[in-house]
Formats: structure tokens, sequence, C-alpha cells
């Protein structure tokens, strides 16, 4: 791969998903990278223990894979949506753009969540020049986080039955198992939340949830990874690995400016 000064450097390994032409879209997995440990390798968390310089690297490679500058922010389950403007440390040494669970940009600029078992979901309009990456966990569902990202962006200039969504690697309800209280409380809101894990028990599925808010909010096509974190050893998975702990992989997207390089 060939970062965006045109150093030859090692890429990260990403799954990457259409969203249209001119966009750059796709989830980290968690190799490729330089951490190391329980971190190791493509851990794209600063809060959790890593060495911050080895994180930045690791943000550095996704940055040249996506092709722009990425945006981050601190993710609180909340449903506050943030504008990236591209760039991923400020004058001061800022390492994000503020508390939010959804990073919108124009294009030009990039945007990424991070996630270890929470749904991360990848928002285009190429041809408008939007992009949106959010991060939906439990509470974020309850709260309407997605929903809240589509309104940003229709305000924005987006054509609603023009963007196209992914929903990525997430817990999957047969293995996301809560009280049947919250169950109860997350389906009286969205009823597709609903699940049991394999051994009968209540359970969220979040993918499944975050999905049908998607089409609820008008989004003119929905396609998901059917992939479970915990499942699937290629990410990072708090739920599988909180004990002895674990990084975190992202979605990132972009929308490549007229006559701009991306590095693949």
């Amino acid at each position: 791969m060939t970062s965006s000064d045109g150093r030859h450097v090692q890429g990260p390994d990403v799954l990457a998903v259409d969203l249209g032409p001119g966009v750059r879209a796709g989830f980290t997995l968690r190799t490729g990278g330089v951490s190391r440990g329980v971190h190791a390798s493509l851990n794209l968390g600063l809060h959790v223990g890593d060495d911050p310089d080895a994180v930045r690297a690791n943000r550095a490679r996704v940055r040249d894979w996506v092709g722009a500058p990425v945006g981050w922010a601190n993710q609180v389950h909340g449903r506050s949506v943030v504008w990236s403007d591209g760039a991923e440390r400020d004058a001061a040494g800022r390492d994000s753009l503020g508390d939010a669970d959804a990073v919108l940009a124009r294009s030009g600029h990039g945007a990424g969540v991070m996630v270890a078992d929470c749904v991360p979901v990848l928002l285009a309009a190429a041809g408008d020049g939007l992009v949106a990456a959010v991060h939906a966990g439990r509470r974020g569902v309850e709260l309407g986080v997605v929903a809240a990202a589509v309104a940003a962006l229709v305000g924005a200039g987006a054509r609603p039955e023009r963007l196209r969504a992914h929903v990525g690697p997430a817990v999957c309800g047969r293995c996301y198992e809560v009280p049947e209280q919250m169950r109860d409380e997350v389906a009286a809101r969205v009823p597709q939340a609903w699940a049991v894990t394999r051994q009968g028990t209540p359970a969220l599925d979040l993918p499944a949830a975050v999905a049908a808010q998607l089409a609820a909010a008008g989004v003119g096509r929905v396609d998901r990874t059917d992939v479970c974190t915990v499942e699937d050893a290629r990410f990072y998975s708090h739920r599988r690995d909180g004990a002895s702990g674990t990084g975190r992989f992202a979605g990132v997207v972009a929308h490549r400016a007229p006559g701009s390089r991306t590095a693949g």
C-alpha cells in the first residue's frame, strides 16, 4: 500500500464494503497493525491501556487505507453527532472530536467509530458527498443514535432514498445474553431486538434492531455483514476477552474528493 504522502507502508487488514461510487468504507480486523500483547495488532482505541504511539500509528494506516484524514470521537453510548473536519490531531495534540456516537463527514474527510461488540454502522450518500460512521450499542439503540445520524445527514443535504448503509460485525443475538427485563424494555422500542441465546435465555439482537431502525429512517439500501464478534476471532470482542483486556476495531468511511487518490 502507498500512503497519502507516497511512502510504501504495510496496510491494515480491512473488510471492505460497497457504499457507492467514490466511497471507501470498511471494518478493520484486529490484524495489520503494530500494537502488542492483548491489544495486538491493529488496536484503534486510545482508552484501553495500549501504547498511544502504537494506536496513532495504527490510525495512520487506516487513514492511508481510507484515503482521507479520519475524525474520531469519544463514544459515550449516547445519540450525539459531530462533524469531522478530517483532522485526527489539532495543534494542541487532540486525538478526538469530542463526545459523540456518530461522526459525519463531507467529501474529502473521513469518519470512524471504535467497537468491540457494539454495532458499527457506515452510511453514505455518494451523490451528495456525505458519509457517517455510527456506534450503536444497547443504549444507543434505545436512544435512537442511528436515526439521529440519518437526520443529520438529511439536514446537510443528503436525500434519504440515496442513502446506503452497512451494518458491520457485532455481537449476535445468540451470544448477547441480557436480563429478561432489559430485553423487554429494548424490544418495546425496537421489536426486532428481541432474541434468545443458544441456551434459550433472554438476549438482544442489536444488528437486527439497527437494520430495522435504518429502514424506518428511510435509508434507501441497508446491507449487513452477518458476523458475530464473539464467535469470530478476527475481531476484538470485549464480551469474549474482557477479563484479559482487548483492543477496538473500527468502522471507517470517506467520500473521496474529486481528483484525490486512495491508497490500496
